[in-house]
């Protein structure tokens, strides 16, 4: 006769704080903790570039504002990452979605390649609607070297931003929430929370931010499709350069340099105003532009997350 050995009663306190199925803290608490350790290197980060502020403030232009203050944010998201999954998730960065094959440069180029497609539908539509007017390009107003200089400083500052927010969004806050939950509640709630951040920005507005919500949608989209994050970073990259750099559209509210100098004229309620297209209607139609073209990019490789 076969006795059912009975399974030990977990008290009151490891239930709280311990996960039901491995030796490691609950999503919420690895979440928790994470935020934590990243406002604390925000912190330790910013003291010096305070002081180069209080020193030499005089000398600080908005982009070099900028610049300092992207630098800061790829520190604090990279190491509390880095060290939130080591520790506390118990397991590697790289399998965050960061395996350096052969995929790597073909995602991050198709993902700023789908992304023009995007932006410049976005631009070709509100140019036929009138809502926008051109009014120039940047090198009859600055030298040549000038612009080309600006471009690609701002190419670095976005493909820092690429790497940082999707490394957060996608990669920390998604995947810990989905191993706590599951994959559609984890894509759901680290999508808002990914808007929520964007309320801080210039010219935000809840509108705005229900924009960058499905922006985040369509940001996993990439992820969920490939299981690596490289996908993703390039479309977060692309997004920000082509918006604002080449097609002139405030990004997320900041100013940048635009290659294409227009005037947005048209109903805030469709453009967008001073947030960017994304806080707009005009950004839906290239949402579902943009996904067909991640489903077409990755119809051989469909990865099955767990």
């Amino acid at each position: 006769m076969n006795e059912t050995v009975p399974t030990p009663q977990r008290s009151f306190w490891k239930k709280l704080f311990l996960s039901p199925h491995e030796p490691r803290l609950r999503a919420g608490w690895r979440l928790a903790i994470q935020t934590l350790l990243l406002v604390a290197l925000f912190i330790f980060a910013g003291i010096p570039i305070s002081l180069l502020y209080t020193l030499f403030r005089f000398k600080i232009t908005s982009v070099t504002s900028l610049a300092l203050s992207t630098l800061i944010n790829l520190i604090a998201f990279t190491i509390s990452v880095f060290l939130a999954r080591r520790f506390l998730d118990r397991r590697s960065f790289v399998s965050l979605g960061l395996k350096m094959d052969r995929r790597l440069f073909p995602d991050l180029l198709a993902g700023i390649l789908i992304t023009f497609v995007m932006m410049g539908l976005v631009y070709l539509l509100m140019r036929a609607f009138g809502w926008i007017q051109f009014e120039g390009f940047a090198w009859p107003f600055y030298p040549l070297a000038f612009v080309l200089g600006q471009s690609l400083l701002f190419l670095l500052i976005f493909t820092f931003v690429g790497w940082q927010e999707e490394l957060l969004s996608r990669g920390y806050h998604l995947q810990t929430l989905a191993s706590g939950i599951n994959l559609t509640w984890g894509v759901l709630i680290s999508s808002a929370i990914f808007g929520a951040l964007h309320l801080t920005n210039p010219n935000a507005t809840w509108v705005s931010a229900a924009g960058i919500f499905f922006a985040g949608l369509f940001l996993a989209l990439g992820y969920l499709r490939t299981g690596q994050l490289w996908l993703s970073i390039g479309l977060h990259i692309g997004w920000n350069f082509f918006e604002g750099i080449v097609f002139g559209f405030p990004v997320s509210g900041f100013a940048t340099f635009p290659i294409i100098r227009i005037s947005v004229s048209g109903p805030v309620l469709w453009t967008g105003g001073a947030f960017g297209p994304e806080a707009g209607l005009i950004i839906l139609p290239a949402l579902l532009i943009g996904a067909l073209l991640i489903i077409l990019y990755t119809r051989s490789r469909i990865h099955s997350i767990p």
